[in-house]
Formats: structure tokens, C-alpha cells, sequence
């Protein structure tokens, strides 16, 4: 790179989505000059993109926002419990533009590559602009959901009619009426958008190739009186939540499911499932996540309530989850999705037992019959947590890239920093809570600790900070390990990458959760940044 035609600068975010944007309203206040590169035309990460029918957050609105200006709390409002995308939207673009945040952000720009130049101790980017930057911090603030995943079908390209992603919605929206709809994938995207979907269609078929467990989400409109009284508890509520396991507050039972009779089982497993929560149904007892027989029970009560709810027997058995514990894979919130295959009009193709042979120039050709369709819709998720990282060539020290540090699956020093990488920060990387937790909450302290970090180096004059190969070997050990308590790994989910083709099975968040994730990043900066190497430009180690 020419030094003298780069644009030159302290910090540069990748993101403009809420960690983006809260990183560099932080970086700002450090005096640095900082800029955003954002892929999409405006502010919202994953919720400018996903738009698709129903799209919606699973944690509850007066959870998922920040926290970290008590006026801005105050000021907003929600409308319903569970804020749709377009709410959320909305309150972002509020956000951007009450801290004047876009003047420092580039818009429909994507990083291509980022190379480490060990003899200045900054790095140098390229865009799919054509812009060359230099800058002393990158910073990777690409969300854990962002980059959407295309299965590779037979005959794909044959098909006349439209293909979708719900990642990749139209924003103009999509009028299915009439239309023969198709949806494949039964994961988050899938249970919120199939009900909506089944409602406009004439006929609407479900791709399953795994049944997920999702749980009413009881969703409401707030009333004036709810907002207020929890305005005036929000600060108390703010400090609980930073010190709770996962986000959010909840009552974790301390017994074991098997030291209550048959009844109270019954009893707490019903009430957390008329609560309308995320984490009720496996905080009802302590063992639920530790136990296969505990699990067993809870799963089982789930499956009840499908065959319950669905009124043909084997397609209510299609739906109810056999192959994996219940929780091992993120647990989803509905609005009527099991009463959806009631209708007339949507029928559930189980691929386990009718595969997809190939699409064609009308529609899938499934192992029993051909399947008419003049939309498919994907609803397959995305290259969870490291796809968006590995998007552009980053390459670090000794000219390796962060794909090759990564091919055997994703090592980092607690989800934010990688050996060989210096001044590079990931927030909310693998190796965090991150999607295990509410992500407003965790993205928030990632920002704040980095932020900090920054500010420590910035105060001392040294110009480079890189983990050490035996702090993020511990890590990763740790990490692996605390898993190994629990039933989490034993999922064939996104958290392993296990729906992605050829991608390493390692259990990518941390399962400890937000408190203790925040006393031990709290502890490596009190001493001195433990288990990192800082040093100025002269390589003289400083700290």
C-alpha cells in the first residue's frame, strides 16, 4: 500500500450493526478518529437485512437495547414485547441519529482484505470500492448471524421460478398471493416467517430436514402503564442483568427434576411454557442441560404439547424433535406455528424420509414425488459466528491468514482476540457467550472492554497488542471443557457449525455465561491485560 494515497486512521469498525455502532460511538469518545465500513445502505446489520414475514427478536424489546445512556432508555418506547424487525429498525436508526453516527460511517462499502505490517504496527485495507485505508485498530464488528447460507442443490439453476433467502428478504417485501410456496428449513427464519407465509399462499410446502423446539411466544401489545413502570426500574434492571447467566433475568431452580413428584414437574413445565420466554422452559430445573434422562423429560413435555396442538397424528410426529436434547440447538419463539400445519393449504415434507432429489424447472423432485412451486423460499440460516469474519483475506503476522489460524475451527483469546493477529478485536467472536445469551448485553460489554482496552493503550503510547499463543491455547481448552459439562455439544447445531458443508465441529460459544465471562475479562484487564502482549513501535515490551 502507498502511504501517501491511504486514508489514514486511528480505528476502523467492519458493521454497522448495534455493536457497530455502539464501538464507535465509544471509539469517538476516546478522541480517535475512527470509521465504519457497512455493506449495506444504512444502520441495522442483521435487522436491515432480515425482512423477511414475521421477522422478530426472541428477546424481549426492554432487553434488547442498550443500556449504556439512561436518556436513551427513557426516550424510546415499545411498542409490543417481542419488537418486530421493522421496530427495531427503526430504534436503531433512532440511535444513529441521535449520536449523529452516520457522518462517520461508509455505506455500501465491503472490506476485501486486511494485512498486518509488523514495522509500523498498523494494518492496511482494501475495499470492493476501491479504497485503500491504514489504520492502528481493526475491529470486527460483523455480528454472529450475518452471513446467509445457500445449500447447493441439484438443479438449482433450472428453476424458472424466484428463489429467496429470509436473510436476504427484498425490502420492497413479497406478495406470495396465490403463489405455490416453498419453504426449506425449519430453524428460527422458517418458524416465524411459515405462519405468515401460509396465510397469503395457496399452498405452502415445509422443507423439514430436522424438527426444531420452539415455544409459544406469548407476544403482546405494552400498555402505557407497563412501559412506565418498567422506565422507572430500568437502571435497577440494567446492573441485574449484567450479572445475570444469560442476559436476561431469570429464576434458575436449583432442584433436580427428579427430587419433585410428577405434579409440580407438570406444573413448573407448563408455567414456563404459558411464560413466553426464552430460557423459562430450561431453567425449571437444574439438571435439564446436564442430565440426557432430566432432558428427556422436558423434551418430551414439549412433544406433547405438538401433538396437542397438530391434528394429523404423523405429521405432529414429523414435527416433534427425537435426535438431539432439547436446548442443544437454540430453542426458538412462535406465534401459531404448530397450528400453521392445520391448515388446508401446507403440507411438511420430512426429508428424512422423502429426500430432495433435485429442484427442477417447476419445482423439487423429492425420493416420492414432484412438488409444483413458484417461490422457494430458504430459510437456512447462516455460517454461524465465523463466516463473516472469514469473508474478507485477513492476513497477520508472518503473512498467515486468519482462515488458515482457523482451519481447524476458530481458536481466540475470550472471543476477541487471536495469536498472530495483533490490534485485531472480534466482538462478540467465538470463544463468547455471544449467541447464548442476549446479545445486546454481551455486545456491550465486548465494546466496553475493548474500548477500555484501546484507551489503556492509547494512555500508555504503546502501539501493539496481540494475545499470546498460550493464553488462547488455555482458552480455547477452557472453553471446550466448560462444554464438556453439559449436554450443548452433543447437538448437531450452528453452534458446532454443523450446517455447513465441510466446516470443523467446534463448539463455538461460551457456555459459562455473562457474569462469569465479565469477572474474568475484568480480571485479565486489572492485571495488566494478562495473557497479552504489549509493546510500542521499538517492540520494547511495555506491559
Amino acid at each position: 500500500m502507498d502511504d501517501q494515497t491511504a486514508e489514514h486512521f486511528d480505528a476502523v469498525v467492519v458493521g454497522a450493526g448495534f455493536s457497530g455502532l455502539y464501538m464507535l460511538h465509544r471509539l469517538r469518545a476516546l478522541g480517535l478518529r475512527t470509521l465504519v465500513l457497512e455493506a449495506a445502505d444504512d444502520v441495522g446489520g442483521t435487522w436491515w437485512w432480515n425482512r423477511y414475514p414475521g421477522a422478530r427478536c426472541d428477546i424481549e424489546s426492554f432487553d434488547y437495547s442498550y443500556s449504556f445512556d439512561p436518556e436513551l432508555e427513557q426516550d424510546w418506547s415499545w411498542s409490543e414485547r417481542y419488537a418486530t424487525q421493522p421496530e427495531i429498525l427503526a430504534y436503531v436508526d433512532h440511535v444513529a441519529d441521535r449520536f449523529d453516527l452516520r457522518r462517520d460511517i461508509s455505506f455500501r462499502t465491503r472490506l476485501t482484505t486486511a494485512t498486518w505490517r509488523s514495522e509500523v504496527d498498523r494494518w492496511s485495507l482494501t475495499t470492493d470500492t476501491a479504497r485503500s485505508i491504514d489504520t492502528r485498530f481493526l475491529i470486527m464488528a460483523v455480528g454472529c448471524l450475518s452471513r446467509a447460507n445457500r445449500p447447493e442443490l441439484d438443479g438449482l439453476d433450472e428453476f424458472r421460478g424466484r428463489i429467496l433467502h429470509t436473510g436476504e428478504w427484498p425490502h420492497e417485501g413479497v406478495d406470495v398471493s396465490g403463489l405455490r410456496v416453498g419453504v426449506i428449513g425449519t430453524g428460527s427464519s422458517g418458524i416465524q416467517s411459515i405462519p405468515l407465509l401460509a396465510e397469503q399462499a395457496a399452498s405452502l410446502t415445509v422443507f423439514q430436514r430436522t424438527p426444531a423446539f420452539t415455544l409459544p411466544a406469548m407476544n403482546a401489545p405494552l400498555d402505557t402503564a407497563t412501559i412506565e413502570a418498567f422506565k422507572a426500574r430500568y437502571r435497577e434492571h440494567r446492573e441485574a442483568v449484567k450479572h445475570s447467566h444469560g442476559g436476561v433475568l431469570t429464576s434458575p431452580s436449583e432442584e433436580s427434576v427428579f427430587a419433585v413428584e410428577e405434579a409440580e414437574r407438570e406444573r413448573r413445565f407448563e408455567a414456563a411454557w404459558r411464560s413466553g420466554t426464552l430460557f423459562g422452559l430450561l431453567s425449571s430445573f437444574s439438571d435439564l442441560m446436564i442430565d440426557p434422562a432430566a432432558n428427556e423429560i422436558a423434551a418430551q413435555f414439549v412433544r406433547d404439547r405438538i401433538a396437542e396442538i397438530v391434528h394429523d397424528p404423523a405429521t405432529a410426529e414429523a414435527l416433534s424433535p427425537r435426535t438431539f436434547p432439547i436446548g442443544t440447538k437454540r430453542l426458538c419463539l412462535d406465534t401459531g406455528y404448530y397450528a400453521t400445519f392445520n391448515r388446508p393449504n401446507v403440507s411438511l415434507v420430512d426429508l428424512r424420509r422423502d429426500p430432495i432429489e433435485r429442484v427442477t424447472t417447476t419445482g423439487i423432485r423429492t425420493s416420492a414425488r414432484e412438488i409444483e412451486l413458484d417461490l422457494l423460499v430458504f430459510a437456512t440460516g447462516f455460517d454461524a459466528m465465523t463466516g463473516a469474519l472469514l469473508a474478507p483475506t485477513i492476513t497477520g503476522r508472518d503473512g498467515r491468514t486468519l482462515r488458515d489460524a482457523w482451519a481447524a475451527g476458530p481458536r481466540t483469546y475470550l472471543g476477541i482476540a487471536t495469536a498472530g493477529f495483533p490490534n485485531l478485536f472480534t466482538i462478540t467472536g467465538p470463544g463468547s457467550p455471544s449467541v447464548l445469551t442476549n446479545m445486546l448485553v454481551s455486545i456491550e460489554q465486548h465494546v466496553d472492554w475493548t474500548a477500555d482496552c484501546i484507551g489503556e493503550l492509547e494512555r500508555t503510547g504503546a502501539t501493539r497488542i496481540e494475545a499470546t499463543v498460550e493464553a488462547q491455547d488455555g482458552w480455547v481448552d477452557h472453553v471446550n471443557e466448560v462444554a464438556g459439562f453439559t449436554l450443548y455439544p452433543t447437538g448437531n447445531s450452528w453452534y458446532l457449525g454443523a450446517n455447513i458443508e465441510g466446516k470443523p465441529r467446534v463448539f463455538m460459544p461460551y457456555i459459562a455465561g455473562v457474569e462469569i465471562f465479565r469477572a474474568i475479562c475484568d480480571e485479565v484487564a486489572a492485571g495488566g491485560y494478562r495473557g497479552f502482549d504489549i509493546s510500542g513501535t521499538a517492540g520494547v515490551e511495555v506491559g
